[in-house]
């Protein structure tokens, strides 16, 4: 006895097509899984017979062999559980073969029966969608990111015997796909940040063109919370940013049961311990995405920047050059977005207190030498902004006026970012922070007295060749603020006083 069904394997982002092929023959009862199934798929053997049993259906107690096609491909993950459930049902004439072949299905099984949430849904979806399968079957819990992929029929089923009953015909859902529930807005707003305007001006740049921004101060000076309101002046996701991003916090289970299209721009702040696979993507097993793609398009913050492992802050130096992230291993090479704004705040020592007039600094001179330099060279040369953060005075910290809100700084930064994206039409960049250093110097228009400021910069500060590109990058997205055709000399002057001020010798050795 015979039959199949289709599952689809998330490499990545992207779903391939997996024929779940079931075989029940002669022999001891058991049921063998091949195909290069992952350790999650292996431990369905335990849970598969448990839920049909549950579900009021019948197992064979004879030899069952379920095979995984293509067989050189590495499956993972706990989505493969229904596929093999149907393909078993429909071989023992359980279910209709046919359209038990005819709609991709995906789904964990509890021991009882019920279809619990799934990660990775919306890329099963996508790839079922390419296929051209009549639809696909999901767990009621993700059926709201399933149904953004166009052109394919999702049915939410909420257990193995609800799925039974649709391949025989008996019953379909009603009510249609459960809507997603209305996303919560972050309370936080510009409004709130008390004095500290020229850090103000740095998070606006920062949104308006898509520049990393380095904050260096002592400890309380404010830096999380600025870095926790530059989310709220980007400018609205484009429908396929948020879809990309949903891609991937559903890859990751990071979805809440119901979710659907992510509409705020992601924030992530993984904690300094965080290891490199955990920051860039891999893994030992399936190869997940790192905190850096689930800030894709969104603000990813490392605070206590200098606390980081080194070799993960180094492997940040690809992604922000290239906007992706390139795992390799043994059996073949994974791809994630990784656009992301860096914000990366710092103390200036480890105790944090060697520029303020008020507390000695008590580090010794191979601490501050050590602390200085996690930070490498080609690193900040990707990082835009360089700010020093004071600590507040008392009259900013007793003032009760509010500062300008965030939907004010957003509207002049979605100003900004039009007449980029006008600029930039045809090319893949959308921001000045996403030119190559060829497209910058072409489309900077400069005058001639920018030029003449931009040489003299050049000469005093030592620049590299990518230090020269990100602060003509900065020079522009500054005129485009203003409103300007032309990159100024205020608009160059400007961009290297955030290029060029002094962080102490503590943070950057």
């Amino acid at each position: 006895m015979y039959a199949r069904s289709h599952a689809v394997a998330v490499v990545g982002v992207r779903g391939r097509v997996v024929s779940v092929e079931a075989h029940v023959g002669r022999g001891l009862p058991a049921l063998h899984l091949t195909g290069l199934p992952g350790p999650a798929i292996q431990d369905a053997r335990e849970r598969v017979r448990p839920a049909v049993e549950n579900s009021g259906l019948e197992w064979p107690l004879r030899r069952v062999t379920v095979n995984l096609s293509p067989a050189d491909v590495r499956k993972e993950g706990s989505g493969f559980d229904l596929p093999v459930a149907v393909a078993v049902l429909a071989a023992t004439g359980q279910i209709p073969a046919e359209p038990a072949a005819r709609y991709a299905v995906a789904g964990e099984l509890s021991l009882r029966g019920g279809l619990v949430p799934t990660p990775g849904i919306l890329a099963v979806a996508a790839a079922s969608a390419a296929r051209g399968f009549d639809g696909v079957i999901v767990p009621e819990a993700n059926a709201a990111e399933a149904a953004l992929v166009d052109g394919i029929e999702v049915v939410p089923a909420p257990s193995l015997d609800r799925v039974v009953a649709f391949l025989r015909g008996t019953w379909r859902p009603v009510g249609g796909i459960p809507s997603a529930p209305p996303p919560v807005r972050g309370e936080a707003d510009l409004s709130e940040v008390r004095g500290q305007y020229r850090a103000r001006r740095a998070l606006e740049i920062a949104a308006a063109g898509g520049h990393n921004l380095l904050m260096v101060g002592p400890p309380g000076a404010g830096k999380t919370m600025l870095a926790r309101r530059l989310p709220t002046i980007l400018p609205s996701m484009t429908p396929a940013e948020a879809l990309e991003a949903t891609l991937l916090h559903s890859v990751a289970g990071l979805l809440r049961p119901g979710e659907g299209l992510l509409t705020e721009r992601p924030f992530r702040a993984p904690h300094h311990s965080v290891s490199p696979a955990g920051l860039l993507g891999g893994g030992s097993g399936a190869v997940r995405p790192g905190e850096i793609s689930l800030a894709d398009h969104g603000v990813l913050f490392l605070d206590e920047v200098n606390e980081f492992r080194r070799d993960a802050l180094e492997g940040l130096r690809q992604p922000l050059e290239d906007g992706r992230m390139v795992v390799v291993r043994s059996s073949g090479a994974t791809e994630f977005p990784a656009r992301f704004t860096l914000v990366a705040a710092a103390n200036p020592c480890p105790c944090g207190f060697s520029e303020d007039p008020r507390r000695a600094c008590k580090c010794a001179p191979n601490r501050l030498l050590a602390y200085g330099q996690r930070l490498s060279g080609p690193l900040l040369d990707r990082i835009d902004l360089v700010l020093r953060i004071p600590r507040l005075s008392r009259a900013e910290l007793m003032s009760s006026e509010a500062g300008e809100g965030s939907a004010a700084v957003r509207a002049r930064v979605e100003e900004a970012r039009d007449r980029q994206r006008r600029r930039l039409d045809g090319s893949s960049a959308t921001s000045n922070g996403e030119t190559g250093g060829a497209q910058a110097r072409r489309l900077a228009g400069l005058t001639a007295d920018a030029e003449r400021a931009l040489g003299a910069a050049v000469e005093r500060h030592g620049l590299t060749g990518r230090g020269f590109d990100r602060l003509l990058k900065v020079a522009r997205t500054l005129a485009d603020l203003a409103g300007s055709e032309r990159t100024r000399r205020d608009h160059v002057v400007e961009a290297v006083t955030f290029r060029s001020e002094p962080v102490g010798e503590s943070v950057v050795a």
